[in-house]
């Protein structure tokens, strides 16, 4: 073979660390870009936070633009470049949000129930629903509010407790060991022998030290904390309890009972099953279950923090009023709370330029050059956010006013068509971003969906019949729940076509028990 030298002309995309980065920061979420943002301001010294009161420019953000108060809410103008946009709705309809309440509930129960276990039958004792401790006027839920976790309300009850030093650290070191439901996972066995290793007279002893302070620890408020399992969380509450009548007793010790059995049957409300095992009447058995359902299966999350799990919208849509034909109209701006306020370090900057360009001073230029860079892309980071969440806003107008019911069928392809980018960046874009509206707070990804056909020929979307769905089951007779076909022939009522595997797909997306959980006995 002959070899020889040719030219060939061809084009390809070369990605730039420049572009890498900016690719980079529209996939990260609001918390991880602000890590990035942290990780840079440590690492480059020419970048640095604004003051508070420093005019937002490089964000199109002046002192004339910024926020300003109307009644009660901020408000910024539109102009070219800023944060913020408007959407007019053409159609006019009333801003009543459909109702969905009263979806059925199973029997792991989360006081929602119709009648409450502090019935006056009941001697006025619920600790499994108000978690009030004796004596104190602030409930569990008042206190989880507080931001007191449920240790240190543990260990606020446990001061008031006259032990000797040992029992103290004992019951101290099963508080610590509870999961975030108020379980204890580990038996005492396991917890002695972390302790004592392979010290058997040891492990004895502190096994009866444990078993003394599991005492304690199931007499503290909330009632139920400490149990090993649903079954001994579920029996405490029973016991707690004080029945005023003797009809309100033998429902409470049938329920004793049925915790006892295996918890599959009360999953399933097999009264025939338990009333062979518990040997009661079918009615005491139902009124048991009913009681077992008003309980608290998880003592511990009412102390949960809400806040490490509160998510910052990116985007907020407010309503500004109307246009001169009665439409309403929404305002769609970025978050002030989300967007930095990151600049070039000034002194540095200029000591550098004053500095001239020697070889020294390369490395410098180049770090100063990559903070313009960050806080360039970080620019077009929200400004893509913003093109992103107006052009929702615009196409999804009708559940802006009317709620998910008026949610319209939408793809990525038609986002990234009408901004002219490309679908892996509307992908990015709306990946863990999430948009305020008047119906709640949303991930952009909620906004698209797929389309059911309809006999007008259009499309519905899967999201809207996901609503009509949850409104049927809503409103549906408790004692005769509606099936997935029954649900169906509703939806072709409507004329949506939606087969029964579909629609037992969406419910089971919707958490929405089977027909046989949600009948109520």
């Amino acid at each position: 073979m002959k070899q020889g030298l040719s030219l060939r002309v061809s084009q390809h995309l070369a990605l730039t660390p420049q572009l890498q980065q900016s690719i980079r920061l529209l996939q990260l979420s609001t918390m991880e870009l602000s890590q990035e943002i942290d990780q840079m301001l440590d690492d480059n010294p020419f970048l640095e936070k604004e003051m508070e009161e420093a005019p937002r420019e490089e964000f199109g953000l002046t002192k004339a633009d910024a926020p300003a108060q109307n009644d009660g809410e901020e408000v910024v103008d539109f102009v070219p470049g800023s944060s913020v946009s408007e959407v007019a709705v053409d159609n006019s309809a009333s801003d009543t949000e459909p109702s969905v309440d009263g979806v059925a509930e199973s029997w792991e129960g989360d006081g929602s129930s119709e009648t409450h276990a502090d019935d006056p039958e009941w001697g006025g004792d619920a600790p499994a629903r108000n978690g009030a401790n004796d004596g104190d006027d602030t409930d569990a839920t008042e206190l989880a509010r507080s931001q007191e976790s449920l240790t240190s309300f543990l260990h606020r009850q446990a001061l008031a407790l006259r032990l000797s030093e040992t029992d103290r650290a004992a019951l101290r070191f099963l508080i610590e060991s509870l999961n975030d439901d108020g379980y204890l996972e580990d038996s005492l066995l396991s917890l002695a022998q972390g302790l004592a290793g392979d010290d058997e007279e040891q492990i004895e002893e502190l096994q009866e030290r444990f078993q003394m302070a599991l005492h304690l620890l199931h007499s503290l408020e909330p009632v139920g904390v400490g149990a090993r399992h649903l079954g001994e969380c579920l029996t405490l509450q029973l016991k707690a309890l004080s029945p005023s009548s003797e009809e309100a007793m033998g429902v409470r010790d049938c329920a004793l009972r049925i915790c006892a059995q295996p918890l599959e049957l009360l999953a399933r409300r097999d009264v025939k099953r338990l009333v062979l095992a518990v040997n009661d009447s079918e009615a005491t058995i139902k009124l048991a279950i009913a009681l077992i359902a008003r309980l608290e299966p998880k003592p511990g999350r009412r102390f949960i923090d809400v806040e490490r799990n509160a998510v910052v919208p990116d985007v907020l849509v407010t309503r500004t009023g109307t246009d001169r034909q009665g439409n309403p109209k929404f305002r769609v701006a970025l978050n002030p709370d989300v967007m930095p306020r990151l600049r070039v370090h000034d002194i540095y900057a200029n000591a550098l330029k004053s500095a001239g360009k020697g070889e020294g001073h390369q490395g410098l230029q180049q770090r100063l050059q990559e903070a313009r860079w960050f806080i360039k892309n970080i620019q077009q980071r929200f400004d893509t956010i913003l093109r992103v969440g107006t052009a929702i806003a615009e196409r999804q107008k009708s559940f802006l006013q009317h709620g998910e019911l008026a949610m319209r069928p939408m793809v990525l392809r038609e986002i990234a068509d009408e901004l002219g980018l490309h679908e892996s960046t509307i992908s990015r874009v709306t990946t863990a971003k999430y948009m305020h509206t008047p119906y709640g707070t949303f991930e952009l990804k909620y906004f698209f969906g797929s389309g059911l056909g309809t006999e007008s020929g259009n499309n519905a979307s899967s999201t809207a019949v996901r609503a009509l769905i949850k409104q049927f089951v809503a409103n549906e007779n408790p004692k005769k729940p509606l099936s997935d076909n029954q649900l169906s022939d509703m939806l072709k009522e409507q004329g949506i076509d939606c087969a029964r595997r579909t629609v037992a797909k969406y419910r089971e997306s919707l958490r929405i028990a089977p027909t046989n959980l949600r009948k109520t006995l």
